[in-house]
């Protein structure tokens, strides 16, 4: 058996024996070591999922989604390290990555990693450019990344029914390739229609949606009736309109017709700033309105900026959602997925103003004075439901170690950890950035390897991985996998402002000479792709 020990196991249990993570599929089990702490009780999906054949899309979509709080995808960040992590402290659904549709399919190889206990989807080194194939075989730091670039790394025993494939798709047929080839292995598929980076919407992907509904609806509507199962289809959008919930109530309506089986709504729109407040008000809006139409039988889910359990508290009572998603709040602290035993403790009562209305109704303060309120109760920032900010970093390095994970991608993500760049700067004064160790972003951006982050971080977890014996669970052909690879620079965190302006001037340097580039094949062609009728004559 393959153990990976991360410096040196210890716990109040004492307990180093390894957790065999394969050997009991039935049993689901943290990978956080010691002490051993198991995933929330899963008798519930076992019996649910005893018959699936007899289960329609829709109610396993209620199952998954009502009363849901879901780490959302996250470019970078979403990948398996983070997905277990956020399961292990309470999370009941988990999205991948974005993941663009043409990446998942050929020449993506789907391979049975027997050392890891995983499912991985690997990028083979041979289909790389000659440069990029000598940086993989030189990249010592990470001896992995020899035969190529896993984008996808599922646990098939940690993550089984709680795994959503959020896929980049500007096109039904590509949309329906990717899903095809991943459906299998996941327990949901979701229609990225929220991202505004310039890289998805130039490709008509992400909230390029937003703007065009046939698209859109139709890219349901093929996966719905094409996938040949019953897994649900869903879809996370933006806001369409700062104030108005109109436009936004209609495209929801318009995609559950389709055949969309749950949506996600980020409250804001195309354009905001993570840095600026959620719309909160639009948002509370717009739920209350969907839920007064029959035909929205669908879960809805809110996301952005709930940062707090009282946030969460908050808004779902005031929305009636069906479920949350945590994507910054979870990067900050992802402990905040605990929900404890909230029917026991009231919040701190900043959502109500005090006084009552005409009705006699308690009154409730404006949502926009709530989202800048230092929630200090029960539920607050510093909630005790919160696990130290130490020690959740720690926690996820020993899962990164576990799965073998490309250590800039490890460093990317404990970063992003780290700062409160993105946060909303009326949030920003709330949230504790230090570290017990001193810890700061110039530190891990020295560390070169996942070995560098553990003696800066001090990490004192053992990891174990599952036996080839117990791995033979797992079906196929058991071709040795390799390690993730992300495209990172230091920069990024260390003068951001200017990396961000250079990578933009590339980025638009490559779009303008990809249009010149089409132009002019579009004009040596024009003549053949012409009808017959109008071609001249030879």
């Amino acid at each position: 058996m393959t153990t990976t020990s991360v410096s040196t196991a210890a716990g109040d249990d004492n307990d180093d024996s390894p957790i065999n993570l394969l050997k009991d599929s039935q049993t689901l089990h943290s990978l956080q070591n010691p002490p051993q702490r198991l995933l929330p009780n899963n008798h519930e999906d076992d019996d649910f999922f005893s018959n699936p054949s007899d289960l329609t899309p829709q109610e396993i979509a209620n199952h998954l989604f009502l009363n849901s709080e879901i780490l959302a995808p996250m470019v970078r960040a979403s990948t398996t390290p983070l997905r277990t992590l956020a399961l292990s402290h309470g999370a009941s659904l988990v999205y991948t990555e974005e993941l663009v549709d043409r990446s998942i399919t050929s020449p993506t190889e789907r391979i049975i990693n027997d050392e890891l206990g995983t499912i991985d989807y690997r990028v083979p080194k041979h289909t790389y450019s000659a440069k990029v194939q000598r940086r993989l075989e030189n990249d010592r730091d990470n001896p992995d990344a020899a035969n190529g670039a896993v984008i996808l790394r599922i646990d098939p025993t940690v993550e089984r029914h709680k795994l959503i494939y959020q896929m980049g798709t500007g096109e039904p047929n590509l949309a329906l390739d990717a899903a095809l080839t991943v459906v299998r292995d996941v327990d949901g598929l979701d229609v990225n229609m929220g991202c505004p980076k310039k890289f998805s919407v130039s490709g008509g992907m992400g909230s390029a949606l937003l703007g065009d509904m046939n698209r859109a609806c139709d890219i349901i509507k093929t996966l719905r009736r094409n996938i040949g199962c019953n897994k649900p289809v869903s879809a996370k959008i933006r806001l369409l309109d700062e104030e108005n919930p109109k436009p936004t109530v209609d495209f929801v309506r318009n995609l559950v017709k389709a055949g969309a089986n749950a949506i996600a709504i980020h409250g804001r729109i195309r354009g905001d700033e993570s840095h600026i407040m959620a719309r909160w008000e639009t948002l509370i809006n717009v739920v209350k309105e969907l839920k007064m139409y029959d035909d929205v039988n669908v879960p809805i889910i809110i996301n952005g900026d709930l940062y707090t359990r009282e946030d969460i508290r908050e808004m779902k009572r005031r929305t009636g959602c069906d479920g949350i998603m945590l994507a910054r709040p979870a990067l900050y602290n992802i402990s905040l997925f605990n929900r404890g035993r909230e029917e026991e403790k009231e919040g701190d009562g900043v959502g109500k103003a005090g006084g009552s209305n005409n009705d006699g109704e308690e009154e409730e303060v404006p949502i926009s004075q709530f989202q800048q309120t230092n929630h200090s109760g029960h539920y607050g920032y510093k909630s005790p439901l919160l696990h130290s900010r130490t020690s959740i970093v720690q926690e996820y390095i020993a899962h990164c170690v576990r799965y073998r994970t490309h250590s800039k991608n490890a460093k990317y993500v404990v970063c992003e950890m780290m700062n409160a760049r993105r946060a909303p700067s009326t949030r920003v004064p709330f949230l504790n950035m230090e570290y017990e160790g001193g810890q700061n972003i110039a530190s891990v951006c020295k560390c070169r390897n996942l070995n560098d982050l553990i003696k800066v971080w001090d990490c004192k977890w053992t990891i174990p991985m599952p036996s080839a014996k117990s791995s033979a669970a797992l079906s196929g052909d058991g071709v040795e996998a390799q390690g993730d690879l992300h495209n990172y620079d230091d920069r990024y965190f260390l003068d951001h402002d200017k990396f961000r302006k250079e990578r933009s001037d590339a980025l638009n340097d490559q779009l303008s000479l990809s249009k010149k580039m089409s132009a002019s094949i579009g004009e040596e062609k024009k003549d053949d792709d012409a009808p017959t009728s109008k071609r001249p004559k030879i």
